[in-house]
């Protein structure tokens, strides 16, 4: 079989190049070998593609007055508009379950996407392109843990999937300051009713391999996750808890991650509010050291550090799991402490470094920006 990008046709009326789709974009599957196929197939084969990017382009431009009035939603919750305002417009957009049970069981959620690279660079193709990615990412992603969720059409106490042509129905995302933005209604239960919140995991986890390998070398996808909120007065809030949660998980090094409201309470979500600078002189100063000897002297002592702090600790843990002697593990232990002062068996000292290997990932500044740092 081959891939073909659904775009408009290449030169000469040749199909177009499988990287004219972007991370983001729709492929068209064929079977057998187009470049054995006599001219008029292939002709058939771009035209074809040709007119599926025209539907999908048009698909597109239906919902950009939902879109626009998504923004213009977020921008009145943001300035404090009154509560009246921002729910008759939110109700139109997303209107909740008539089930009583999805009603009083939970409220919107917010969720914030961000496409980009660990490099400093960005994904597909920066700027408009790369949060129109995001978006397109987004609605596919929410679209199918909807359908997994049994949230369908064929439901009448349930609004249609996103992107259908009278309404955006139980979700519509958008775009504000370089960020996908989508506002969800609940998540009933076809049968009980009862409301199910999205998650991260129930959000990512069924689609992630297929993410990881179209984003390719160097491109990251980060998602934050708010908790539900029961009223309109609750949007602005739940936005800032959806991005910072997003920026905890763009902290980390998966190329696909996401986080929710559960994690916020952790020490990670301060380490994307330290400035770059710092983090970098404070990883330098505990792990440099080890960084040079392991090069120099081709030894494991960062590995063995990493693996003393997730062992909690315990000697005979992380020596079964790096599988040497207890004495081995003491005198690498002791090297570390000698190399940077710091005693990893000292509790103080166990945080720091702790703090310095979670730092030692490529970790987003609060405004979005990349850090240009280097992984692990």
């Amino acid at each position: 079989h081959a891939l073909l990008a659904v775009a408009p046709p290449g030169p000469g009326g040749t199909p177009p190049p499988l990287d004219a789709a972007g991370p983001a974009g729709e492929l068209l599957a064929v079977v057998g070998d187009p470049g054995r196929w006599p001219r008029r197939r292939v002709d058939l084969l771009a035209t074809t593609a040709g007119l599926l990017a025209e539907e999908r382009d048009r698909v597109d431009a239906a919902g950009a007055a939902w879109r626009r009035l998504a923004r213009e939603v977020i921008e009145l919750a943001r300035a404090g508009a009154p509560s009246a305002d921002v729910a008759a417009r939110l109700d139109l957009l997303v209107p909740l379950p008539g089930a009583p049970r999805a009603r009083a069981g939970g409220g919107r959620q917010v969720v914030v996407a961000r496409l980009g690279s660990g490099g400093g660079g960005t994904a597909a193709g920066g700027g408009g392109s790369e949060a129109r990615a995001a978006r397109l990412l987004l609605t596919d992603l929410v679209a199918g843990a909807r359908e997994r969720a049994g949230t369908t059409a064929g439901n009448p106490d349930v609004p249609g999937p996103t992107g259908l042509p009278d309404g955006p129905g139980g979700a519509v995302v958008t775009e504000v300051d370089g960020e996908a933005v989508a506002l969800l209604a609940p998540f009933p239960d076809p049968v009980t009713g009862a409301v199910v919140p999205l998650t991260p995991a129930t959000l990512l986890d069924p689609a992630r391999a297929a993410l990881t390998a179209a984003l390719g070398p160097g491109a990251r996808l980060s998602v934050g996750i708010s908790d539900p909120v029961a009223s309109a007065d609750g949007l602005a809030g739940a936005l800032e808890e959806a991005r910072h949660a997003r920026r905890v998980a763009a902290a980390r090094d998966e190329a696909v991650c996401g986080a929710g409201p559960g994690e916020l309470a952790s020490h990670v979500l301060l380490l994307p509010f330290v400035p770059a600078e710092v983090r970098r002189a404070f990883t330098a100063r505990l792990l440099d050291p080890l960084l040079a000897h392991d090069r120099r002297r081709r030894t494991e002592l960062l590995p063995t550090l990493r693996a003393f702090l997730e062992s909690d600790g315990s000697w005979s843990r992380c020596a079964d799991r790096l599988h040497v002697h207890v004495n081995t593990l003491r005198y690498r232990i002791r090297r570390i402490a000698e190399l940077t002062g710091r005693d990893p068996t000292r509790w103080e000292d166990r945080v720091d470094f702790f703090l310095a290997l979670r730092m030692h990932a490529p970790v987003e500044p609060p405004d979005g920006g990349s850090t240009g740092e280097g992984g692990r």
